[in-house]
C-alpha cells in the first residue's frame, strides 16, 4: 500500500497485480499443504475408505468455516488503518475493551513465531522427500538444511526482484497441482460425494480413534492467520478474489489425492506423499522443482510475516528493541536480524530432531491450532466492538471454538510425539514478551516526571555561563514523555547535577509511535525561544526511526523560519553548519544492587534487564549517529534496601 492511498480505497481495489501479488504472498503457506496433510492423516496407517473419504470431507469442511468463512469473510474485515495481524487486531480494540486482552494477543503472537520456526522446515522437507521415489536411500536432511540456510542468509538482501517472481511461480504451482487433481479424479470421480459432511460424521464417530486424525487433518488450513497478517501488503478484495481461485485448486488436489487412495484401499501410502503418488513419471522432476520452489516462497512469505509480526510487537512494547532494517525499496519491507537468526537457529533445530516431515506435523498443527483460539477471542470482542448483535456473536464465536477446541483436543494427544517442542517454544515466548511488557511497565512507573517551567531560569543561566565549559551548541535529549510541560527528573539531573552541561539550546525529543504505518509528522514547542525546545516525532509503525537525520531537518527549518537564532554564535565563524554542532544524550538505566524484591519481581527484573542488554540500544535504535551521541547510566531502585545504621567506634 502506497503511503498516499487510503486505507478504505486500497482494499476495496481489486487488480490483478493485487491479485498476483496475493496469490504469490499471502497464500503460500496454505498452498503447500497438499504436499503434507494427507500423508499426515495416513502415517503409519493402512488405507480405508472411510477414512479416505472421511478426511477429504473434513478438509473441505475445514477449508469452509476456517479459512473461508472465518478469515476471508470475516477477519479480513477487521483492519487497523490497513494492517492485518493478530497485533494489529490487539491495537484496534483495546480502546473499547482495556489492556487485559493483551494477554490472548501476546499468546497468540507468540504461538505464530513458533509456527514461523516449524512452516519452512515441513514445507521444505516435504517438497525434498519426494527424491525417495527416485531414490528410496537417500538423505534428505542436509538437502533441507543447506536450501534453509540459503534462505535465511538471502533475506538480508531484501526480495526486490525475486519477489517479482512469487505470484507466477504460485499461479503456475496452483494450476499445477489443479490439474493433477483433475488427472487423478478422472479415474475415481465419485469421491467428489464426499463433500456431503456425512462423510467427515463417519469417519469421527464410527472409524476407531477417527477424532484423533483431526489433528492431522487441521494442517490444511495453515497458513490461514499468515493470511490476515498479510492483508496491508495485499489488499482486502485482492485477497478475497484470489482466494477463490486458489480454493478450488486446493479441492482439487485433495480430491485427486483421495481418489488414489480409494484405489488403493488395504494398502499403505509409505514414506512417499499421496501428492507423489498422483504425478505421473514423465514429469516428476519437475513436478519437485516447482514443489520445492513453491515451499521456498511459502516460507519466505511466513518469515516476512513473522519480521512485521515482531515489529508490530515493539510498537505495543511487548517485545525487545531489535535493529529494524529496510533493505529493498518496496515500503514496508522489513529485515530484523536478531529475529532471522534465531529463526534459522530454530527451523535447523527442527530439521535435525525430525529429519522428516511426517514427524514434524505434530509440533505443526498444535502452534497454528493455539494461534486460531487466541485470534476467535480477539473477533469475538471486535465483532461486540462493531455492534454486532449478541446473538449472532454469539453464535459465530461459538463455532469456531467449537471447532478449534477440537482440532486443539485431537493434538494434544501428540504432545510426546514433537507437540511439546510447540509448546515450549510459544511458552517461552509468550514469558519474554510478559518480562518486557511487565518490567518496562515497572521501570516507567519508578520514572519520576518534572515540570520543566520550574527548572527555566537556571537552564537559561547556565546557557549563558560562560565560567562553565560549553559541552554542545545544542545538546539533546530524548524524552519518553508527550507533554511539553515535563520531563524526566534524570534528564534534569544529567543537564545541572553533577558537572553542569552548558549548551546553547536545550532540545527534548519525543518519538510517538502511531498505530498508522506511513505517516511522518512533527510537532515543535517553543518552551523559551532559542534556550529550550520541546519536539514531538509522529511516526508510522513501518517507517525507519532516523531520528538523528530528521531532527536535523527539523532544526534546519527552524532557523529558517526564524523560530530558532543562531546568529549570534562566536564559533559560528568556524563552522559550516548553520546549526552548529549537535549532541544527543541517551539515558541508560540498570537495576541497582540496592533492592530489596521479592523471588518474582528479582525474577522479572533481572530477566528484563538481562533482555533490555541482548536488544538494541536506543542510539541505534532511533538511527543516531555515534559520533553524535553520549550514554550516561542511571540506577532503578524497585524497593531499597534498609540497611541497619553504621556504628562508628
Amino acid at each position: 500500500m502506497s503511503a498516499s492511498t487510503s486505507p478504505a480505497v486500497f482494499h476495496k481495489k481489486i487488480t490483478a497485480a493485487g491479485i498476483l501479488i496475493a496469490t504469490g504472498i499471502v497464500f503460500g503457506d496454505i498452498g503447500t499443504s497438499p504436499l503434507y496433510t494427507l500423508n499426515a492423516v495416513f502415517h503409519d496407517r493402512v488405507i480405508t475408505k472411510d477414512i479416505a473419504l472421511g478426511a477429504f470431507s473434513a478438509i473441505f469442511w475445514t477449508l469452509f468455516f476456517q479459512t473461508t468463512l472465518k478469515y476471508v469473510i470475516i477477519t479480513l474485515q477487521a483492519d487497523n488503518k490497513g494492517e492485518g495481524g493478530i497485533f494489529s487486531l490487539y491495537a484496534l480494540i483495546r480502546r473499547f475493551w482495556g489492556k487485559w486482552l493483551l494477554i490472548p494477543a501476546m499468546a497468540g503472537g507468540a504461538f505464530l513465531i513458533a509456527d514461523g520456526i516449524i512452516t519452512p522446515p515441513i514445507s521444505v522437507a516435504s517438497a525434498i522427500e519426494g527424491l525417495q521415489k527416485i531414490n528410496p536411500h537417500i538423505n534428505t536432511v542436509p538437502i533441507v538444511i543447506v536450501i534453509l540456510i540459503a534462505l535465511f542468509t538471502f533475506q538480508q538482501f531484501g526480495t526486490d526482484k525475486i519477489g517479482k517472481v512469487f505470484g507466477p511461480v504460485m499461479v503456475v504451482w496452483f494450476t499445477f497441482i489443479g490439474v493433477l487433481g483433475v488427472m487423478a479424479l478422472s479415474h475415481e470421480p465419485g469421491v467428489f460425494k464426499a463433500l456431503n459432511p456425512y462423510y467427515a460424521y463417519v469417519m469421527l464417530k464410527e472409524v476407531p480413534g477417527g477424532f484423533w486424525l483431526l489433528g492431522s487433518i487441521f494442517l490444511c488450513t495453515t497458513g490461514a492467520e499468515a493470511l490476515y497478517s498479510d492483508m496491508g501488503h495485499c489488499g482486502r478484495n485482492n485477497i478475497r478474489v484470489s482466494w477463490i481461485y486458489i480454493k478450488i485448486m486446493l479441492i482439487l488436489s485433495y480430491g485427486g489425492q483421495t481418489a488414489w487412495l480409494v484405489q488403493h484401499v488395504g494398502q499403505e501410502v509409505g514414506t512417499i506423499s499421496p501428492f507423489y503418488h498422483i504425478v505421473p513419471d514423465a514429469i516428476y522432476l519437475p513436478s519437485l522443482i516447482i514443489a520445492t520452489l513453491a515451499t521456498i516462497i511459502a516460507s519466505q512469505a511466513l518469515i516476512s510475516g513473522c519480521f512485521t509480526l515482531v515489529n508490530e510487537a515493539i510498537r505495543l512494547d511487548i517485545w525487545p528493541r531489535h535493529r529494524v532494517l529496510f533493505p529493498g525499496h518496496i515500503k514496508g519491507q522489513l529485515y530484523i536480524p536478531f529475529v532471522n537468526w534465531l529463526l534459522m537457529a530454530g527451523c535447523l533445530g527442527m530439521v535435525v530432531y525430525f529429519k522428516e516431515s511426517s514427524k514434524m506435523e505434530a509440533a505443526f498443527g498444535l502452534s497454528v491450532t493455539l494461534t486460531m483460539l487466541m485470534s476467535t477471542v480477539l473477533i469475538n470482542f471486535y465483532l461486540h466492538a462493531k455492534r454486532v448483535p449478541t446473538i449472532w456473536v454469539t453464535l459465530v464465536t461459538g463455532l469456531f471454538l467449537l471447532i478449534e477446541l477440537s482440532f486443539l483436543t485431537a493434538n494434544l494427544q501428540k504432545v510426546k510425539e514433537g507437540g511439546w517442542i510447540t509448546l515450549l517454544i510459544g511458552s517461552a515466548l509468550f514469558l519474554v514478551m510478559y518480562v518486557w511488557r511487565k518490567g518496562r511497565a515497572i521501570t516507567n512507573g519508578l520514572k519520576k516526571m518534572v515540570p520543566i517551567e520550574t527548572y527555566i531560569p537556571l537552564l537559561k543561566e547556565l546557557s549563558i555561563d560562560e565560567k562553565i565549559p560549553k559541552y554542545a551548541t545544542n545538546l539533546v535529549y530524548l524524552t519518553s514523555s508527550g507533554s511539553p510541560r515535563k520531563v524526566e527528573k534524570t534528564a534534569i539531573n544529567s543537564i545541572l547535577s553533577k558537572s553542569p552541561k552548558r549548551a546553547d539550546i536545550y532540545w527534548f525529543v519525543h518519538v510517538n509511535v502511531l498505530d498508522e504505518p506511513y505517516a511522518m509528522r512533527y510537532h515543535v514547542d517553543t518552551i523559551v525561544k532559542n534556550d529550550v525546545y520541546f519536539v514531538e516525532f509522529n511516526l508510522g509503525f513501518r517507517i525507519e526511526p532516523r531520528i538523528d537525520y530528521y531532527f536535523q531537518q527539523v532544526v534546519n527549518e527552524l532557523v529558517k523560519t526564524r523560530e530558532v537564532d543562531v546568529s549570534d554564535r562566536c564559533e559560528q565563524h568556524y563552522q559550516e553548519s548553520k546549526v552548529g554542532d549537535l549532541r544527543f544524550l541517551v539515558m541508560e538505566s540498570f537495576l541497582s544492587f540496592e533492592n530489596a524484591m521479592s523471588f518474582w519481581k528479582n525474577f522479572v527484573m533481572k530477566s528484563y534487564f538481562n533482555l533490555k542488554w541482548l536488544s538494541v540500544k536506543e542510539s541505534i535504535n532511533f538511527g543516531l549517529d555515534p559520533s553524535n551521541v553520549t550514554i550516561e547510566k542511571y540506577p532503578v531502585v524497585v524497593n531499597a534496601v534498609q540497611h541497619p545504621p553504621l556504628v562508628r567506634q
